[in-house]
């Protein structure tokens, strides 16, 4: 293990089910901490699985997560967006602090310092072999633009993991290569060797790499050259490809306690379902890519069975935001009736719940009661704490008070909510969203996510309500209206949907949760006007 980057102090948060853990180690029948698997799905909807009401697909893997364990029906990806909710479950810590509110493409450096503790950081500090296989897409070196002919360092290793395999940024976007450790796969690093065949940004291109009408086309020219590492890359081998290697590393890893970091590219467009999964499903080639993450989810947990580790991991299935409403997505829901995010408001970039309410399954024989069912208010940020409490490790003292431990939420039946409040962010930086018991407050008009318009590729907030099924009382014909308040106040006891906007019926609720929401962030007492 690497010297630590802190000094440690006392636990930031000590519950009584961190003791019973602990007392748990010390017992001669259970000398080992558990294996911890976390599968990390990609533009996963709230109503994509057939645990959680979907019809038109099956899911039956990930849905023995919830029969074997339990499933979290108000969990919350940190953000709306993909790169803020992989760094807050890296390090604990709300993406706003650090300004971070966007997805970062090819060009972009590592996003987290070198010396931030993450939660691979604890992991190693526990005695796990550490490895995270997948989409990475927060970043490599230490400066823009990345350099891919140099090595990528620093990345995953400088930051608490032993091992990376994976898509660099996005399956959207250039390089289309694959990484390991600190290299691109199959690249020729030595300039003079006569098959050097060096990366180049292309200047005339820009960031985009798939469309929807050209799913399975790579764009080369947007970062040219190394052809060789390109070829590797397969559109519709991807998925599969990555869970052998998922694999392939529990069973170099087994002997030790692991823990792995499972970030998969489903359900990220371009949809490219390898052969066996295409026409499988009622819901076009979106729901067949659903069927091809479930059978990747099986793999994995087909590996812990096979090792005979199923019983000794503790195992979490979420994802990083809301179903996209891309044009494969609008004809799921147009053409066959499903509905990726089931009965909430909006999409992936938005600050109504489609865009961060998410699937949160957790399975861990022994511990968690199965195919039981949690009203508790969670989130991944929340991740690192409840391992702190599970493995017996300390987190620093500063910068971590935004992740809490879960764990009595995991395991017990707790009366009283874990979490007082949590903070969300969408896309945009004009607001912040506050859920606090029944209540979801915006601070601010619309959705604040993209603004995408009639029959184009991606679409969300007001122009997406056609998709939902649902109204918005502060919305008309695509549009914030003019009378609209100046945020919205909904109660999701009543109306999970966020039809109407309560903001003008409960004035002090409105300035407590406008207050509570200032202590994190000015702005949200200030509310813009976001016509979105």
């Amino acid at each position: 293990m690497k010297l630590p980057r802190f000094l440690t102090a006392s636990a930031l948060l000590s519950f009584a089910a961190s003791a019973v853990f602990a007392e748990e180690r010390t017992n001669q029948d259970s000398p080992r901490l558990p294996n911890v698997v976390i599968i990390y799905a990609d533009d996963l909807g709230y109503g994509d699985l057939s645990c959680y009401g979907a019809t038109k697909v099956r899911t039956p893997n990930i849905d023995s997560l919830a029969s074997e364990g339990r499933r979290f029906t108000d969990a919350h990806s940190p953000s709306a967006v993909c790169t803020p909710s992989r760094f807050a479950l890296m390090t604990g810590e709300y993406p706003f602090r650090k300004n971070i509110y966007s997805p970062i493409f090819l060009r972009s450096p590592l996003v987290i310092p070198e010396d931030r503790f993450t939660i691979a950081d604890l992991m190693q500090g526990a005695g796990y072999r550490t490895g995270i296989v997948g989409k990475w897409h927060l970043g490599f070196q230490d400066k823009a633009p990345v350099d891919w002919n140099a090595p990528l360092k620093p990345g995953p290793l400088e930051l608490g993991f032993d091992y990376y395999y994976g898509v660099p940024t996005v399956n959207s976007h250039p390089p289309f290569v694959y990484v390991e450790n600190h290299r691109v796969v199959g690249h020729v690093y030595d300039a003079d060797s006569p098959d050097y065949d060096p990366f180049d940004y292309n200047k005339d291109a820009g960031e985009q790499g798939y469309t929807e009408k050209h799913p399975e086309k790579v764009r080369l020219d947007h970062i040219g050259g190394s052809k060789s590492a390109h070829a590797l890359y397969k559109d519709h081998e991807v998925g599969l490809h990555l869970a052998e290697k998922a694999i392939e590393w529990i069973d170099a890893s087994k002997e030790d306690p692991f823990f792995l970091i499972f970030s998969s590219t489903h359900i990220h467009h371009p949809f490219t379902p390898a052969p066996q999964f295409q026409g499988s499903s009622e819901a076009g080639v979106y729901g067949d890519f659903l069927h091809e993450l479930d059978h990747i989810v099986g793999m994995i947990l087909d590996k812990l069975e096979a090792e005979g580790l199923e019983d000794d991991t503790l195992v979490i299935f979420t994802a990083d935001n809301g179903a996209m409403l891309n044009a494969t997505g609008q004809k799921a829901f147009r053409e066959f009736g499903h509905r990726m995010n089931g009965p909430l408001l909006g999409f992936k970039s938005d600050g109504w719940e489609g865009g961060h309410r998410v699937p949160f399954l957790a399975k861990w024989p022994g511990h968690i009661p199965a195919n039981t069912v949690s009203d508790q208010l969670i989130g991944s940020i929340d991740l690192m704490a409840t391992l702190a409490a599970i493995t017996g490790e300390e987190l620093p003292q500063d910068g971590f008070a935004d992740g809490v431990d879960i764990s009595e939420a995991l395991t017990g039946n707790p009366l009283e909510p874990i979490r007082d409040h949590l903070v969300c962010t969408p896309l945009k930086k004009d607001f912040l969203v506050l859920r606090k018991g029944k209540w979801a407050y915006l601070a601010g008009r619309g959705s604040s996510g993209w603004n995408g318009k009639p029959g184009s590729h991606i679409m969300s907030g007001p122009r997406s309500l056609p998709f939902t099924g649902d109204e918005n009382s502060d919305v008309l014909d695509g549009f914030v209206k003019e009378s609209a308040p100046s945020a919205q106040l909904y109660d999701l006891e009543k109306d999970l949907g966020q039809t109407k906007n309560l903001y003008h019926e409960y004035p002090e609720v409105v300035r407590q949760l406008s207050a509570l929401l200032d202590t994190y962030n000015p702005i949200a007492s200030n509310p813009k006007k976001n016509e979105n």
